[in-house]
């Protein structure tokens, strides 16, 4: 089979996709040592978009749409990674990772929704170990700075004090973004199917819930605001907490229980006190549509960061943080998606990392912290 792309950016017409794509041109040039390509359900349209972000003619346009299974499997089929951006996933999702894991073709999304995420693993896992696919779910801000933030903290604290932490904390100390309509379309797509599957709120409630066969220790209230002496402030619920903390549960399952057995995290939003909002800095300004998000100044403007304390039983602590340099779900989802899928083409081999369904951190941490801050604006440091 012969692979002539290192990755294929799936949903280069969409918002983020597009972004994605004017990324790659700008950071690795059309015809680099990079071989990359748009894709999409429109030809005439990906060639549109194509000539809007500067890009020749040389880069390659694949005609592919998530309904139609042959096109899913010759587009996987021709490429190292394959980037995708087209979501809802649990709408369109389906068929590109049935294609990736049948093709043994490395995989990344920037999906939040968990439900969907379990019913993949179930589904493809078997498979992706069989072909060698690497299929890595969440590696936009769901949930790159977290996971990664934790083995981050957690490896620098061990050279510290010599040993993995049962306990870390994540707080968010600033962030401002803004919100786009592909976002909003999968919030609606997942009430969506818990009304129509019931059974699914309970998935989304367990931080175990991608961590098959195990469950571990009841986890720190994340919803109740209250003065967390630890951090130093008072702290509130944080939105994206149920994404995140099932990813790291399951990186700590991937790694072979490396913080142990009875690790506990959770993450919520610093405050200023008991009466602030908790919620961080999200401009929902006038409902956007698919395809529409945050402007360009908004997204440069945009910014976050993330405290890391690892706790010791005797009471020591580590701090670490991570830190991005533009809007989070899509200046800097635009960025580190791409290297996600670079990483695994070009740092991590399948020695290290096999087939199989991953989390970022799992699968390629120290690429990761390596590649992020030179490329993407995202910083990981001990404090």
């Amino acid at each position: 089979m012969a692979r002539n792309c290192d990755v294929i950016v799936f949903g280069s017409t969409g918002y983020t996709g597009r972004l994605v794509a004017e990324y790659l041109l700008k950071t690795y040039g059309a015809n680099g040592p990079v071989k990359w390509a748009m894709a999409g359900r429109s030809h005439v349209k990906l060639e549109e978009v194509r000539a809007e972000i500067g890009a020749p003619a040389s880069v390659p346009l694949v005609v592919a749409d998530s309904s139609n299974a042959a096109s899913l499997a010759a587009m996987a089929e021709q490429t190292k990674a394959l980037i995708t951006t087209v979501g809802p996933y649990q709408l369109y999702g389906d068929g590109v990772v049935a294609a990736c894991a049948k093709a043994g073709t490395d995989y990344v999304d920037l999906t939040g929704e968990s439900n969907w995420i379990a019913d993949k693993i179930r589904d493809h896992d078997a498979e992706a170990k069989a072909s060698g696919a690497r299929l890595v779910f969440s590696c936009g801000f769901d949930s790159i700075p977290f996971d990664v933030g934790v083995y981050f903290a957690q490896e620098e604290a061990k050279k510290q004090f010599g040993a993995y932490a049962p306990r870390v904390r994540a707080r968010i100390r600033g962030l401002r973004g803004g919100i786009s309509g592909g976002t909003l379309a999968s919030g609606i797509a997942m009430q969506a199917a818990i009304q129509k599957h019931p059974e699914i709120a309970s998935v989304l409630m367990s931080p175990f819930a991608l961590t098959p066969g195990f469950i571990g220790p009841e986890q720190p209230d994340g919803n109740t605001p209250y003065e967390d002496k630890v951090a130093g402030s008072w702290v509130g619920p944080f939105m994206m907490a149920a994404i995140n903390t099932k990813a790291v549960h399951r990186d700590n399952l991937l790694l072979g229980h490396r913080w142990g057995k009875d690790f506990k995290y959770d993450e919520m939003t610093m405050t200023a006190g008991p009466q602030a909002p908790a919620g961080p800095s999200f401009d929902m300004g006038s409902m956007p549509k698919p395809g529409d998000g945050p402007t360009r100044k908004e997204r440069e403007e945009g910014f976050y960061d993330i405290l890391f304390i690892a706790e010791y039983p005797d009471g020591r602590t580590f701090r670490a943080n991570c830190k991005g340099d533009m809007d989070p779900g899509y200046g800097s989802t635009s960025k580190m998606l791409p290297e996600a899928a670079l990483a695994l083409v070009q740092d991590v081999p399948r020695t290290q990392t096999p087939g199989g369904c991953w989390s970022p951190a799992a699968a390629m941490g120290d690429a990761l912290i390596a590649r992020l801050p030179k490329k993407a604006g995202v910083t990981f440091n001990v404090e």
